[in-house]
């Protein structure tokens, strides 16, 4: 008898929806062909939306799902995939009403001088979030930090995924800094820094008191005299204070430093102070860049 292969799709339930379409992110279609239009439009994978509402990673809120603690608008589910509707549908896990998470909101801030990244300041200083006055009132978060005395661009997002690649060294995002620093930085100087140098309290680090070398930099003299050199520093990682600590290493003060880029986002259009949301195009890009590591990985895999 010949093998026959039994389907796992439940028959539909008004206001949800279960699909093996491979790209179940995208709204239903517009145009008159749709054959199902009456299913609700902007549908995420269940597990998808348990995790972000905190309930764990997605795999264990797959697990969840399957062991029939999740219900959508008052029926049991049990089994995968799961689309869902997160701004209408009813979803419950263990007894609990899962609300719908807030929309995702990025921002580009011209971070003056003075202002803090801190979310919290027991000190009253100024902080980053501040300066921004969105109408969706999301709670923001600075992606990665700038020092008190430093300005440029900084990224704040509720998108917690999306910060946290731009921000681990693990996805290699660059950071280009214009940076003004006191005397002339010769050619060793220049070297060294491109090299690396040996700096303490990375977490990569099993002790936080043993040092390890930065990451090689691409540095670019832009002006260099007697009294200050100007040049623009690639950085792939983000440790405390490291432009400042990395020269004080090289005998030189840094009177200024500015963050003028982050992966393809430049920082343009802005005056110290000033905000706007990212264009659907830096977006884009922004997202392309923070998952490029994870697709060279996978490529390496399937070269094994």
């Amino acid at each position: 008898m010949p093998f026959m292969a039994l389907s796992r799709k439940p028959s539909p339930i008004p206001g949800w929806h279960v699909s093996d379409d491979p790209e179940p992110d995208q709204p239903a279609s517009e145009n008159g062909d749709d054959s199902r239009p009456s299913e609700p439009r902007h549908q995420v994978r269940l597990q998808k939306i348990l995790a972000a509402s905190g309930l764990g990673s997605r795999r264990s809120c797959e697990k969840m799902i399957e062991a029939g603690e999740v219900t959508i608008n008052g029926h049991l589910m049990t089994k995968l995939p799961v689309l869902v509707d997160p701004a209408h549908d009813h979803i419950v896990v263990n007894g609990r009403r899962i609300k719908p998470p807030d929309p995702y909101v990025y921002i580009m801030l011209f971070k003056p001088r003075g202002v803090v990244c801190t979310n919290d300041d027991p000190e009253g200083r100024t902080r980053a979030i501040d300066l921004i006055k969105h109408p969706s009132h999301a709670r923001l978060y600075p992606v990665g930090r700038l020092d008190q005395d430093s300005s440029g661009l900084l990224l704040l997002t509720n998108d917690g995924e999306l910060a946290n690649r731009l921000t681990h060294p693990r996805y290699s995002v660059h950071k280009v800094y214009e940076v003004t620093i006191a005397g002339a930085l010769d050619e060793k100087g220049l070297k060294r820094l491109q090299r690396g140098l040996f700096l303490t309290g990375f977490r990569s680090v099993p002790k936080a008191d043993r040092a390890s070398r930065t990451l090689r930099s691409r540095l670019t003299i832009v002006k260099r005299d007697r009294d200050r050199t100007r040049l623009l520093m690639e950085l792939r990682e983000g440790r405390n204070r490291q432009i400042r600590r990395m020269m004080a290493q090289l005998g030189h003060q840094v009177k200024k430093l500015r963050r003028v880029q982050m992966g393809p986002i430049k920082l343009k259009g802005l005056k110290p102070g000033q905000w706007r949301e990212l264009m659907p195009r830096e977006l884009v890009a922004l997202k392309k860049a923070a998952h490029r590591e994870t697709r060279k990985k996978k490529t390496r895999k399937k070269a094994k």
